[in-house]
């Protein structure tokens, strides 16, 4: 099936299953973002929301704070805010989604200028680590309420030589042929 990753203007917030109590303003203030997975169908098969920071949160208050800190830091800096993406809920709404849009979200912040890290701030719960040590996340840290996880966002050697030579036969031909 093909997705695509968009970024989303609305979500129902009350069907978030690991963090309903945030509201859209929330999710959408200082930067944050909330991405969709939109498959063939044209329907939104998983949502995951972002903060920008330049630390890692332990709960969500220091994760409100960080990025509103890493946004005002944004002004002064053309507008990239954080090195860091905070992974902070995600649901999928079709089997598989959960797991497409870990993929995807990796593919786009590894393709970034200015993201460095990919972590998450997730509930203190076993389905929480399974999901993400599945998925190829290592154990950040276990903290008193929370747990983040780390994806390793860095290309390998073959991955950059590949995507050198793609760019390269780009310019030759003139066509984008991947």
């Amino acid at each position: 099936m093909n997705y695509k990753l968009i970024e989303l203007d609305w979500v129902d917030c009350k069907q978030d299953p690991v963090r309903p109590e945030l509201d859209l303003e929330f999710r959408k203030n200082h930067g944050r973002k909330i991405y969709g997975l939109k498959d063939s169908e044209g329907d939104i098969a998983a949502v995951m929301c972002f903060a920008f920071t330049n630390e890692v949160p332990t709960t969500v208050e220091e994760m409100d704070k960080f990025s509103q800190d890493a946004h005002n830091q944004a002004i002064h800096r053309a507008g990239q805010q954080g090195t860091i993406a905070i992974a902070y809920t995600v649901w999928a709404n079709k089997r598989g989604g959960g797991k497409e849009i870990v993929n995807e979200v990796y593919k786009m912040i590894s393709a970034s200028k200015h993201l460095r890290r990919l972590v998450t701030l997730s509930p203190l719960t076993d389905m929480a680590r399974k999901f993400h040590l599945k998925n190829g996340a290592k154990e950040l840290q276990v903290n008193d309420t929370t747990q983040n996880f780390e994806y390793d966002i860095t290309l390998e050697q073959w991955e950059s030589y590949l995507e050198r030579a793609k760019s390269w036969i780009t310019k030759k031909t003139g066509k984008n042929l991947f």
